[in-house]
């Protein structure tokens, strides 16, 4: 049997936080839960104070996953965080219009956005994987989760529990696969909708950039929401962006909204580094037919006539979706497979093309 990161959430449910009362995963204890085969890691991250109340706590939690079929290794670690919780992403008045020049963000030497004009055509799957396959290349990896009203990133990456602050006022990111990422579902529940006008939208957008500690990074990636709005405005205005990459599925419903959004960045001089075909043939594993579900090659006749390259077509594969439900993107699960081998050769360009 396959061990399944929600299975190991579940069991963890099972264990109690000794201060809340809760259990650990609801208490915001157990965090960066990942599933690498038959190996399962996790962290306890807890008052320093309270360390010996949670020795018995780890070691219930770690007998729990072994417990479970599939399991053959568990890595559960204790680590202490500060008291303090980490800062309301949201403002306390609405934002006021600015006269300033796009400032960069401490220690990050590019910022890449990665958009779509329509949603539903897997930006953020785009996203995690190239950000891992960066990592992978020996770059220093960012990973901000834009997408306010559906945040994906978390699952996507397998991490979870709320940040923690040393001083109340800076965030600490979380880490997995090699890539630092915040994410405005690591703020809030699974299954709490975000309900902001857009002055709340840019104020939080400016508080993850600039209140989050990113650290030295060769590239900060920011997975956008679909469509041409606030954030993205947001994000262009205040910050230097130095490039974007537009992801489409190759049927013409998806295109309209792509020229959209490259037409965008354009206005609000962005650079637009090429263009990714997402979903673009399916193999079926049984037979080895190949069909175009979504059609083919629209993406590319759409980045020549733009004038954009094309970095690379994305096939439909069921892996794809069950890794990224695994919180462990194709690139870290499976790299040697062929659709890894398509987010690696799009890492490639843009490290070679200086944009990484």
């Amino acid at each position: 049997m396959t061990v399944t990161r929600e299975t190991v959430l579940e069991a963890l449910k099972t264990i109690t936080d000794p201060v809340s009362g809760s259990d650990i995963v609801s208490a915001g204890i157990a965090r960066a839960v990942t599933v690498d085969g038959r190996t399962v890691r996790f962290v306890l991250e807890i008052d320093p104070g309270k360390s010996e109340a949670y020795g018995p706590v780890r070691d219930r939690a770690d007998a729990a996953v072994a417990a479970l079929p599939g399991v053959e290794k568990v890595s559960a670690m204790l680590t202490a965080h500060s008291e303090k919780a980490p800062p309301d992403l949201k403002p306390k008045q609405a934002a006021q219009p600015q006269q300033q020049a796009p400032q960069k963000v401490p220690g990050v030497e590019r910022i890449l956005a990665v958009a779509s004009g329509k949603g539903g055509v897997g930006k953020s799957t785009v996203s995690a994987n190239i950000a891992c396959a960066l990592a992978m290349q020996g770059r220093r990896v960012g990973l901000l989760d834009a997408d306010v009203y559906g945040p994906s990133q978390p699952k996507m990456l397998g991490v979870s529990g709320r940040p923690a602050s040393p001083d109340g006022k800076t965030i600490l990111p979380l880490r997995n696969h090699g890539v630092t990422m915040m994410s405005m579902g690591l703020m809030t529940g699974e299954d709490q909708a975000v309900i902001w006008r857009g002055p709340m939208l840019m104020g939080a957008l400016q508080q993850m950039l600039l209140q989050v500690q990113w650290g030295d990074l060769d590239v900060l990636i920011v997975d956008l929401p679909p469509g041409t709005g606030d954030v993205q405005m947001t994000l262009a205005q205040k910050t230097r962006v130095d490039g974007a990459i537009v992801v489409s599925t190759p049927q013409d419903v998806a295109l309209i909204d792509a020229r959209k959004g490259i037409d965008m960045f354009r206005k609000m001089n962005v650079p637009v580094l090429g263009m990714i075909e997402n979903m673009s043939t399916h193999i079926c594993s049984n037979c080895g037919h190949e069909e175009h579900v979504f059609g083919h090659g629209g993406v590319a006749q759409e980045a020549k006539k733009l004038g954009v390259p094309l970095l690379g077509e994305v096939p439909l594969h069921l892996d794809v979706r069950l890794a990224g439900d695994n919180g462990t993107p194709i690139v870290a699960a499976k790299p040697g497979s062929a659709q890894a081998k398509v987010f690696l050769d799009i890492a490639t360009q843009l490290v070679d093309a200086g944009a990484a």
